[in-house]
């Protein structure tokens, strides 16, 4: 007889809000022709609302969820994570979905490049068209100590390597947002290593659980969440998973991320979730759940330990406290 072990991720149905009850919600709103106003839970507002309107991917969401990447908490109310968010592009604070609504999302292109055996550049709705969809849930958790827990909407980060074709010599993959002066009032703050740029090593983002997001609650990517395309890595402070991406360039040479060349002492390469090793400023022991009262203990790994902590066995004497910074 075969006995199946549940992954860390694997819970119970009953741990996250019924898909069903999840669709229904959506066509019963539809038909009182409230549209996407209401489909946030409790009313978003414009900013979200004029965030996915006239997206031409709208048409794929939503998309089947793997039941593999379930939750252990309930999801986070939509109109939370779709209007608290940091786009320093936009501004240095949380309130910036309203002036992200002016990133342009079509045309966009995105650069392969590097140690690949060819460099391409490929619109997005082409890329779309020839990557698994799907949808997963995961939590959260940003390095200020703050939590959620979406479902986003997606790929494997390991499609897009596939569809890369990295050379033998590629040991990490570097990517960057875009920058546009003319709709990003925060690129004037030019004390700032811009453009935002972020890497992962080759093993992390062939990990399983390593995604590429292009959606979310069921919709196209909200301009301010990263849209068209964003990171999802959960088990890593959540500055690494770097928004609106235009360029992907598979290199021999670890890069060095945008925070830190802004405060290295603070934001590593690696930011991984610990609740043991602090921030120089604040503990990591707990976190403050988005649209929730009191805070929950912080989990090693956001909780993933078990998937991911093989990948730095290696690494733990030569980073140390660096791979949690």
């Amino acid at each position: 007889m075969l006995l199946r072990v549940r992954k860390g991720w694997e819970l119970p149905e009953s741990a996250a809000t019924d898909e069903t009850v999840f669709r229904q919600r959506r066509e019963l709103v539809k038909s009182m022709g409230l549209g996407s106003v209401l489909l946030a839970g409790g009313g978003m507002g414009l900013p979200a609302l004029a965030s996915t309107g006239g997206d031409p991917s709208a048409h794929l969401y939503p998309v089947k969820r793997n039941e593999k990447y379930t939750l252990d908490r309930d999801l986070t109310e939509e109109k939370y994570a779709t209007t608290y968010n940091n786009f320093y592009e936009f501004g240095s604070h949380k309130k910036i979905s309203a002036a992200a609504q002016e990133l342009v999302i079509r045309p966009w292109t995105v650069k392969i490049d590097g140690a690949v055996e060819k460099e391409l550049t490929v619109d997005i709705d082409t890329l779309l068209k020839q990557m698994p969809l799907e949808e997963r849930l995961y939590r959260f958790r940003c390095v200020e100590a703050w939590a959620m827990a979406v479902p986003w909407s997606g790929f494997p980060f390991k499609a897009l390597v596939d569809f890369a074709k990295p050379l033998g010599s590629a040991k990490y993959v570097q990517m960057e947002t875009l920058a546009d002066k003319k709709t990003m009032p925060g690129l004037k703050q030019f004390w700032y290593p811009w453009p935002y740029l972020e890497g992962l090593s080759i093993e992390e983002a062939t990990n399983d659980l390593a995604f590429i997001a292009t959606g979310i609650y069921g919709k196209p990517m909200p301009k301010q969440n990263g849209a068209p395309l964003r990171l999802a890595v959960p088990w890593k402070y959540g500055f690494k998973s770097i928004k609106s991406i235009v360029r992907f360039t598979f290199t021999e040479k670890r890069p060095i991320s945008f925070w830190e060349k802004t405060q290295a002492r603070e934001y590593g390469f690696w930011a991984n979730v610990n609740p043991k090793v602090d921030h120089p400023r604040w503990s990591q022991a707990t976190e403050q759940l988005l649209g929730q009262s009191g805070r929950v203990p912080t989990l090693l790994y956001n909780g993933y330990a078990e998937h991911v902590a093989h990948l730095y066995k290696d690494l733990e004497k030569s980073e140390g406290d660096r791979l949690f910074r």
